[in-house]
């Protein structure tokens, strides 16, 4: 049964008889079209000793199908001016293409084939392993990666929210064709399955080119949903990770709200107005004003369950206890006092002109529509996003502040030398 949503609304959505779910929303004016796949399982469902299995299996499904070599794989959109590409999430492992509309069959075909159909052999695990291990050495040579991954462990302890999305060399090298293959059977079917397309498409056409390339005839599959553990976070503590290097770098964060919160846009504004962009408080007191740093940033994530948010400096080894205090008063200053209302209205303006700004990419409009399913979230417009941005109200900003980015509830980590 086909679900249109309202005229003015945009997106559509139709569940098929095999379980997979279909959205779209049609963007006139554009001759390209960005298509993906999500599936619902991914590093939160993983116990440790699989760490890492959702991302070698992402891994895995280019190295072949049946009908399709590697090369073949990897030819097989390029040649057409487009782009295939896959990641590993915690929640959820994305399949995506963006290729021009008269392009769209191929991109279906592609992607249905390599999620539904990978070869998974012995001999192409034995490279691909290499090739994360590679993945894994790389981050670990690059401090300022590598200590997010140690600040999501603090922060998450023993839960699979700080668990490496990569894995460790020691899962990595334990895991056999077996713990893809039960991956794979258990959550590579129809029903887990989200299939969002925006751009130059209309929701009969993609339907019918779904059908013709073989999504329809998929069986719904024995698998199951996977079930998330639930969200444990350690107590806020401060932890030094000693490594030679002419850099510390420093990450303070917590949790904050889950993706459906109604908070969610307060806790972004709060995050962009600390620290996203040349005119943030952070830019502006770590970097100009007190020339500590050259890279200053915040972050922020949202998931079903719980969301996090955090703040990253790099700086010289002596001038880490300052840079340190530095983000500490800025915090203690939002804390105990909120925003003021110029701040505020300033904060609004930048996130409906970046909102604004990312809706006109195809891309960006996908990843929307995947989203109003992944996370049971509600359908909106781009005004009535831009009308929810307005309504964010001086006391709920006070109350985010305070509630989630105090600084004695901040995990702190710093990695470099002493």
């Amino acid at each position: 049964m086909t679900l249109a949503a309202r005229p003015d609304a945009g997106l559509s959505r139709t569940v098929l008889p095999n379980g997979l779910t279909v959205l779209s929303e049609y963007m006139p004016g554009v001759r390209s079209v960005a298509f993906g796949a999500w599936v619902r399982s991914a590093s939160l469902h993983e116990p440790r000793d699989r760490m890492g299995v959702s991302h070698l299996l992402e891994h895995m499904v280019f190295k072949g199908t049946p009908t399709r070599s590697a090369r073949d794989i990897a030819l097989s959109l390029e040649i057409l001016g487009g782009s295939l590409d896959a990641y590993t999430a915690r929640e959820h492992t994305a399949y995506q293409a963006r290729v021009l509309d008269e392009h769209l069959g191929q991109a279906a075909e592609v992607i249905a084939d390599l999620i539904f159909r990978p070869l998974l052999r012995s001999k192409d695990l034995t490279l691909e392993k290499k090739v994360v291990l590679e993945e894994i050495s790389q981050v670990d040579d690059t401090p300022d990666d590598l200590v997010f991954e140690l600040h999501n462990e603090a922060m998450w302890g023993d839960h699979p929210y700080g668990y490496s999305i990569l894995g460790t060399r020691d899962s990595v090298l334990s895991l056999g064709v077996r713990e893809l293959r039960d991956l794979h059977e258990r959550a590579y079917h129809p029903p887990q399955v989200v299939i969002a397309a925006s751009g130059n498409v209309r929701h009969d056409d993609l339907l019918e080119v779904l059908h013709r390339t073989g999504w329809t005839d998929q069986p719904r599959g024995m698998g199951s949903l996977a079930l998330a553990v639930p969200p444990k976070v350690a107590p806020p503590s401060e932890r030094h990770v000693e490594r030679a290097g002419v850099q510390t770098h420093i990450v303070f964060g917590s949790t904050t709200v889950p993706y459906s919160d109604r908070r969610r846009y307060a806790v972004v504004l709060v995050d962009t107005l600390l620290g996203a962009g040349m005119s943030s408080r952070l830019f502006q007191r770590v970097r100009e004003q007190l020339g500590l740093a050259y890279s200053v940033y915040t972050y922020q994530a949202f998931h079903a369950d719980s969301g996090v948010h955090g703040i990253y400096v790099g700086t010289a080894p002596e001038t880490a206890a300052q840079a340190t205090e530095a983000v500490r008063a800025e915090l203690s200053d939002i804390a105990e006092h909120g925003l003021p209302g110029d701040e505020i209205d300033a904060g609004k303006g930048q996130l409906k002109g970046q909102l604004t700004l990312s809706m006109e990419s195809v891309s960006s409009r996908m990843y929307r529509a995947a989203s109003v399913e992944l996370y049971d979230d509600r359908y909106r417009t781009l005004d009535q996003l831009l009308a929810e941005i307005d309504a964010i109200d001086a006391a709920t900003v006070t109350q985010v502040c305070r509630d989630y980015f105090a600084p004695e509830q901040q995990t702190l980590l710093t990695l470099g030398p002493r």
